[in-house]
């Protein structure tokens, strides 16, 4: 029996897995809001009091760096203690990794119908890949391919300086600079990033929040309100500012695929895509994605794909605690082998 969770700051959620010839199989799954607990001890009490079976195996996808089996959540005031994990559900190893580690562990298991493609392209078989995915914040992580399969490793490239391409966006970058003394990609690209744009083009005086607006935005998660407003064309600002936080994120995934020689694909993961996925359809994204110069043809065959399976963090941590078993019984083999020489 595997637990495996995907840990973010706007909710948790937990699954239990059997592992049948193996192939997972659900046995339970729960949604959580994070911020409603002060730790995730408190959401796995809950979780498993209703549950009868005894875990053997559980991996955990946090949304933040983790070093030395011990993660601070990035946007939930959190610590994860793998060892900690590992003696409360009484087995010998929890794995703790980063979430979109855990979600690119996950890609392998999804099917066709969990994915939609804004760029067919031409995935290189013995290529590297790559995720990207918007939400409460932006994370990415890579696939190295490495002789036999494809194998992620995380990264904290979202926290990675915001790189203004033309005037608009430099006006933005001066916008948030003053705010915030520091621009990373997480402060464009996430839900609260769309705000942020949605904030400078009305604080720069580039369109009027009408009352209804102003009262939605009060009332409800604000990128929520105004990714909505734009797709159903009932505010200019809003419409305004989902455009250009289309094109920075077209941008940061074509440097996300140059940085990762992603040729096997690139898939954009997070909360933020399906939603929006008719926009990121348009032109406006990939042409920001090639955007890239001379470099131009090769980002042109990179295959584009939208997660839109939900469970795909959760499926990967499942997956991770298999393949890791794997990993450990062949550095068994090799180091008896050179034992015996």
């Amino acid at each position: 029996m595997i637990l495996a969770g995907d840990i973010g700051g706007t909710k948790t959620n937990l699954a239990l897995f059997k592992l049948a010839r193996g192939a997972l199989k659900l046995a339970a799954w729960q949604t959580f809001a994070s911020r409603e607990y002060a730790s995730l001890d408190e959401i796995l009490n809950q979780f498993l009091a209703k549950q009868r079976a005894r875990v053997t195996r559980a991996c955990f996808g946090v949304a933040g760096p983790v070093k030395d089996g011990r993660a601070s959540t990035t946007n939930l005031a959190w610590v994860v203690d793998s060892t900690a994990l590992a003696r409360k559900l009484r087995i010998k190893i929890v794995g703790l990794i980063n979430d979109l580690e855990a979600t690119a562990w996950g890609i392998e298991v999804l099917q066709s119908k969990d994915l939609a493609i804004l760029n067919q392209g031409k995935p290189a078989p013995d290529g590297n890949a790559a995720v990207i995915a918007a939400g409460t914040g932006l994370g990415e992580a890579g696939l190295q391919w490495n002789g036999r399969e494809r194998w992620p490793f995380a990264s904290e490239g979202g926290h990675a300086d915001f790189a203004p391409r033309q005037e608009i966006e430099i006006e933005l970058f001066r916008y948030l600079k003053a705010q915030f003394g520091r621009v990373s990609y997480e402060r464009v690209l996430s839900g609260p990033g769309l705000y942020n744009v949605y904030r400078f083009f009305r604080d720069t005086g580039r369109g009027e929040e009408p009352d209804w607006l102003k009262a939605q935005l009060a009332e409800e998660d604000p990128s929520a309100v105004i990714s909505r407003a734009a797709l159903e064309g009932k505010s200019t600002l809003c419409e305004q500012s989902l455009d250009l936080f289309v094109e920075i994120y077209g941008a940061e995934a074509g440097n996300v695929a140059l940085k990762m020689m992603a040729t096997a694909g690139v898939y954009i993961g997070g909360g933020i895509a399906p939603k929006i996925l008719e926009k990121l359809k348009e032109k406006r994204f990939f042409e920001a994605f090639v955007a890239k110069g001379r470099l131009r043809p090769l980002l042109e065959g990179v295959p584009v794909r939208v997660i839109l399976n939900d469970r795909a963090a959760v499926l990967g941590a499942a997956r991770w605690t298999i393949r890791r078993g794997v990993a450990n019984l062949r550095s068994r083999r090799i180091t008896s082998r050179r034992v015996r020489r």
